[in-house]
């Protein structure tokens, strides 16, 4: 049992050791092609998203569609505390990510407070973008209907402004790592197992004790968190903030990786935005122009196949495969314990 659970251990860390260091020589094998690299940012964007909403979504079952809601809060604070009081992002963005966080608290509680769930939820926590939405549009202070741009510098580690993209890969996979490593804690903790309990059968877990509104509270907030930081990193990377940050797509799509990754496997949404944000991009790049809306067909019929044949999420593959050669490890090791352990061999 020791030589497996080691064994175990061996293969797990050598696997975060090579993915560590393929994903941190992307930029020097893209090399200064800056439209690849803007496209692999925008990857690495959705899987921070994604990542997060498992949290509330995979772990916890709430169908949250409000991912544009705190991208475009934590984006506008950091935006406006920038072009405002030339506050530097690397604040602006823990800053905005606290503002995307108090707003989370206080849709939150209200509507765990009167058991709203399931399509409410969803309906509900929808509705948010489009709202924000239109209240910035309206505010001329922080928004408006015209893009407000923030400061243009060739270099400016303070400003977090770039003339490559490839300081914003590095930033949002640092981000990145802390979604991972929150899901993996978060997950082996006793708040995973209430919102995992929780996401299978809310009822039941609370006649069994579990305090569900704290529970999904806890987790609402930590995702907004994240969202939000992730946010100020897209404003920076794209340059000027504007009310359709709130986006309803962007929500959308973050539900759709969740989903399809693998709801409440850790690295399923990473898998999802890969692979499905990769091939949308690529898509869009070789089909748009010829004929308008096609990739959108291709990419639909993907998501079908997809929950035709993988109900439970694309991540699965990686799970049943790992399971299959850590069993053939074991049964080699057994087998060389009783060819050491047997007289005459």
């Amino acid at each position: 049992m020791r030589s497996k659970r080691r064994t175990n251990v061996y293969v797990q860390t050598s696997l975060l050791l090579v993915g560590l260091a393929i994903v941190l020589v992307v930029p020097v094998l893209v090399g200064d092609n800056q439209y690849h690299m803007v496209l692999i940012t925008t990857v690495l964007l959705y899987g921070v998203l994604a990542t997060a909403w498992n949290l509330i979504g995979g772990m916890a079952g709430q169908l949250d569609l409000a991912a544009g809601a705190y991208l475009g809060l934590g984006a506008f604070t950091t935006g406006t505390l920038l072009l405002r009081w030339d506050i530097s992002p690397w604040l602006g963005m823990i800053l905005g990510g606290l503002v995307a966080t108090g707003f989370a608290v206080l849709v939150g509680l209200p509507l765990f407070r009167f058991g709203v769930k399931e399509v409410w939820y969803a309906l509900s926590s929808a509705a948010l973008v489009e709202v924000l939405r239109v209240l910035l549009q309206m505010w001329e202070e922080v928004g408006g209907p015209t893009e407000r741009y923030l400061p243009f510098y060739s270099w400016s580690l303070y400003h977090m402004r770039f003339a490559s993209y490839a300081p914003y890969y590095y930033i949002l996979l640092v981000v990145l790592l802390i979604a991972l490593f929150l899901n993996h804690r978060i997950a082996k903790s006793k708040l995973g197992y209430y919102l995992l309990a929780l996401g299978e059968n809310e009822d039941a877990a609370e006649v069994l004790g579990v305090d569900a509104r704290a529970c999904k509270l806890k987790a609402l907030m930590i995702y907004a968190f994240l969202v939000g930081t992730a946010g100020g990193v897209y404003a920076c990377l794209y340059g000027f903030i504007h009310p359709n940050f709130f986006s309803s797509p962007i929500s959308l799509e973050v539900a759709i990786l969740g989903i399809v990754g693998g709801m409440g496997i850790t690295y399923g949404p990473l898998v999802a935005a890969i692979l499905l944000v990769s091939l949308q991009e690529f898509l869009r790049a070789g089909l748009g122009g010829q004929l308008e809306g096609l990739y959108l067909a291709i990419y639909a019929v993907v998501l079908i196949l997809i929950a035709l044949f993988k109900p439970k999420g694309i991540a699965t593959f990686i799970r049943d495969a790992y399971d299959k050669v850590m069993s053939r490890l074991a049964i080699t090791g057994e087998k060389d314990v009783v060819r050491a352990d047997s007289p005459g061999l």
